[in-house]
């Protein structure tokens, strides 16, 4: 089988590899479709702290049950299927309260074990959800971003009257923007980015106000609108001394970024105001939810969407990814 792997940062091949077999309570996946993330190209680079080499890379992918191992009802053969890429223990304390996602032997499907870009992948049987036929498959990969916006969205539980302001219309950026909206009902989504083609696709996903943070500071720009809600799409490590000057008095503010800079803030910015400080990594079983959001019709994965690739043409599809954030947005390997 064709596989994408980083032999070690910076090495990236198509390898032929053997065929895989699905251990006990495993499933193998013909991958059909697989997306693109940012973490993809920090593994390449030898960005990502959690990586572990050689890996095959990829936690966003789509495909049919083609085997199954041991204990795993062979029904499942032929199901269509999303994998959750979240791999947890199941009895410490975080797996116990329903958070899987910072389970103390955590793994990470295409971090820390062989993921998606692959002809073929195996996952826990659990983690292979069944997709209705009414999300195609082309956006079946969507899937996990989704849960990214859903999970920080548990945390925040926005209301229907809240000021929500995003900063960065990336892919995490704009899965908020849709989910603050069509899923919460949001009366006033503000995203704040610094280029033009980005905030444009903001607007296109439905966004109600745009904001160019380039120039000018974005506390000029609210003139005196303080955000109830704030998610830092961007994770930049200034951003959480400014969502906490610009949040109202009891706001929320999500952080979905993992950079390890130190980032300078007070006490006092957040205590004066009483302000809810929420952090969120991965997803907690959001898979079953965001289908069913698919399924209702209340986000749409395909504007995210900006390019289609053949596996074999990864190192451009990651370069064009990477490089080029002013048209490209999403970009998804077609495996078959």
């Amino acid at each position: 089988m064709k596989s994408i792997v980083i032999e070690r940062p910076g090495e990236l091949q198509v390898q032929d590899r053997p065929e895989l077999t699905p251990a006990a309570g495993e499933v193998r996946v013909k991958v059909q479709y697989a997306s693109i993330c940012g973490s993809d190209v920090h593994i390449w680079h030898g960005h990502n702290p959690f990586a572990r080499y050689p890996r095959v890379i990829g936690h966003e992918f789509f495909g049919r049950i083609d085997a199954v191992g041991e204990g795993v009802d062979a029904a499942r053969i032929g199901q269509r299927v999303a994998v959750d890429p979240v791999v947890s223990c199941g009895h410490c304390y975080p797996c116990s309260i329903g958070r899987p996602n910072v389970c103390s032997e955590l793994q990470v499907i295409g971090v820390h074990r062989d993921g998606g870009f692959s002809e073929y992948a195996v996952a826990p049987a659990a983690n292979a959800y069944t997709l209705p036929e009414s999300i195609p498959d082309k956006l079946a990969s969507l899937v996990e971003p989704f849960t990214i916006a859903a999970n920080i969205t548990a945390f925040l539980k926005p209301q229907p009257d809240d000021v929500a302001l995003i900063f960065g219309s990336g892919p995490m950026g704009l899965t908020a923007i849709q989910v603050l909206k069509g899923v919460y009902k949001v009366r006033k989504v503000i995203v704040a980015d610094r280029l033009p083609e980005r905030l444009a696709m903001a607007k296109a996903n439905g966004a109600d106000v745009v904001l160019n943070n380039s120039e000018i500071p974005l506390a000029a720009q609210l003139e005196g609108e303080m955000p109830t809600l704030i998610i830092d799409a961007a994770c930049h490590p200034a951003i959480l001394a400014e969502a906490a000057a610009l949040a109202s008095p009891a706001g929320r503010i999500g952080l979905l970024g993992f950079s390890g800079e130190a980032c300078s803030i007070t006490q006092q910015s957040l205590t004066s105001k009483e302000l809810s400080l929420f952090t969120s990594r991965l997803n907690s079983h959001r898979f079953p939810e965001v289908i069913s959001w698919m399924e209702q019709g209340l986000i749409q994965p395909e504007k995210l969407v900006t390019h289609y690739f053949p596996l074999a043409e990864i190192e451009h599809a990651m370069t064009l990814f990477e490089k080029d954030p002013r048209s490209c947005c999403k970009v998804i390997l077609a495996v078959e």
